[in-house]
């Protein structure tokens, strides 16, 4: 996998792998630092647990291929978040070993995300389940969704379409580096485009538009990557692998 670590290049690279509802394993908890731990700890249900390790435990294999380092050695961390400079809320970030990688990491029932890219990157994977979406729709899409999304014919085609939205949103806020903090509604993910999408998130000191594309992630879930949009309007590569 160099050609991730090679310059000049715009590739986002996303692996995803399934979790059960536990118990944890003991060789992914052995992966993570004690304050891993203890916040695995916290989690009240078993299956956010789970999803929680497995995912800390599955970027650290993943990441040990591509900085050849062991997997036990690579230490994960945030960097500063880009709205108010607070370094316990920022995007995940690899502390150690040295990397001009750029990560994100997401799970949702079933199934974990890892990003990886040599600009910023944001994922967001989730389970295709039943949403109120009448009662989201108004607090988190614009009009222009919201007009895609209740144009779709009610049960599972509506709510792909809202989750089109949701994850595309939640993909560009986490490459952008504040999560889910912003107004939902100035984000327009443009859901009538089943190919990439421009999006601006309109942070300022961060990139002013983003690429968003779609994963096809096998099974009931729905994800999404982005990367900064190159100013040549080229589409960046995504390269979608299972890791098992």
């Amino acid at each position: 996998m160099t050609l991730i670590l090679e310059p000049g290049t715009t590739v986002a690279h996303a692996w995803w792998w399934r979790t059960g509802d536990g118990p944890i394993d003991p060789a992914d908890l052995a992966l993570l630092s004690k304050a891993e731990r203890d916040r695995a700890a916290r989690f009240v249900h078993l299956g956010t647990a789970v999803g929680f390790v497995a995912g800390r435990a599955a970027s650290r294999r993943i990441l040990s291929d591509l900085l050849d380092v062991p997997p036990a050695e690579i230490c994960l961390g945030r960097r500063p978040c880009p709205g108010c400079g607070d370094p316990l809320h920022g995007p995940p970030a690899v502390l150690h070993p040295a990397s001009p990688l750029w990560i994100s990491i997401s799970h949702t029932d079933g199934c974990g995300m890892l990003g990886v890219a040599r600009v910023p990157v944001g994922v967001d994977v989730e389970v295709v389940r039943e949403f109120p979406i009448d009662e989201l729709a108004p607090a988190t899409l614009t009009e222009s969704e919201r007009r895609v999304v209740f144009d779709a014919a009610d049960g599972d085609p509506r709510t792909r379409a809202f989750l089109r939205c949701w994850t595309r949103k939640e993909a560009v806020l986490k490459a952008v580096g504040v999560g889910i903090t912003t107004d939902l509604r100035t984000v327009e993910t443009r859901p009538e485009l089943s190919g990439p999408a421009v999006v601006a998130a309109g942070v300022p000191g961060t990139p002013a538009a983003w690429t968003v594309t779609d994963l096809a992630v096998p099974g009931a879930w729905a994800a999404a990557v982005s990367v900064p949009a190159d100013s040549d309007g080229s589409r960046p590569e995504v390269r979608l692998h299972e890791h098992v």
